[in-house]
């Protein structure tokens, strides 16, 4: 078992010898939605994680939830949001600043 990037979810490893002798487990295990690495000499060379599901519908917002729903993937709210919005602090820079440091960060990258 292995944790990775910081998550609290824990990952079967497995090498690459032994996923060959019991490759159907592991397809079991990822098709039950964990996701399992393959280890080469102490290195994670691979993950086989589950398939993923085909994309949203395209359209307005509300028949994209009430695919979802149907499929089981959400819940919808039982009641209606009342005309209340969601309001962000934002990141307390002044404005133009996170641009200018984007734009720095990925100047670094080139």
């Amino acid at each position: 078992m292995v944790t990775t990037c910081g998550y609290l979810t824990q990952m079967k490893a497995v090498g690459i010898k032994r996923l060959k002798a019991r490759l159907s487990e592991y397809i079991r295990i990822a098709k039950s939605g964990e996701t399992v690495l393959v280890m080469e000499r102490d290195e994670v060379v691979a993950e086989l994680r589950p398939a993923r599901q085909p994309g949203l519908p395209a359209g307005p917002l509300d028949d994209v939830l009430d695919a979802l729903a149907e499929a089981g993937e959400i819940t919808r709210a039982v009641s209606k949001k009342a005309g209340w919005t969601w309001k962000t602090k934002g990141l307390g820079l002044p404005r133009g600043k996170a641009v200018e440091l984007l734009d720095e960060l990925r100047a670094d990258r080139r």
